[in-house]
């Protein structure tokens, strides 16, 4: 994931949990210890499109949905696999030998932010620091299998913060970029949690 979607990611975090809309960009490149062009690159486009509405001193999150649709259509969760494999459990007893320091995704996330998934899944994503890459391996062996079930995903520093589910905004983003004939069902229901919170 690339800096620029860790600012995205904030500002739609922001409005859902605390319904704040306005920011700065110098409070953005404090947070994430960006530099002012880092996070100017981030607000261009969406800015351009509508999303955002600059001020003289502040911008603001005009339109959620737009933002979120950008960065769904703008991701690339292909890039971030670290690690693919096979592991012959079911979904469950895979999210349960996730490492402690792992951050559930995807479909997993949404099945937690939700409480009851929208569809069965068979595959589950992990978020999880390079440096336990090891680790995660030993918990989930290398295979022949060419169906993996089992994906560890880079996590970028700047995520540690957000706890050890990833976001509504980025459950709904992550598997926007899948291709799972169920995924449809998990961004519907995630986009309707969205909505009601927003609402």
């Amino acid at each position: 994931m690339k800096k620029i979607e860790t600012i995205w990611h904030e500002l739609l975090y922001s409005a859902l949990q605390d319904r704040r809309y306005k920011h700065t960009q110098q409070e953005l490149a404090n947070k994430f210890n960006y530099s002012l062009s880092t996070v100017h690159h981030a607000l261009k486009v969406p800015s351009q499109i509508g999303a955002l509405r600059k001020e003289s001193k502040f911008f603001v999150l005009q339109d959620f949905n737009k933002l979120l649709y950008y960065w769904a259509s703008f991701r690339n969760l292909k890039k971030d696999i670290l690690y693919e494999t096979y592991y012959d459990e079911t979904v469950t007893q895979i999210e349960g030998l996730a490492p402690s320091k792992a951050t559930y995704a995807c479909y997993s996330a949404a099945r937690k932010q939700l409480g009851e998934p929208p569809a069965d899944y068979d595959k589950v994503y992990f978020y999880i620091d390079s440096k336990e890459l090891d680790e995660f391996k030993q918990r989930f062996p290398p295979t022949d299998k060419v169906s993996p079930n089992v994906f560890a995903l880079k996590m970028l520093p700047q995520m540690e913060s957000y706890g050890s589910v990833t976001s509504l905004p980025q459950a709904f983003v992550d598997i926007w970029n899948l291709q799972d004939w169920y995924g449809k069902d998990f961004t519907q229901a995630l986009e309707e949690k969205i909505n009601g919170l927003l609402s």
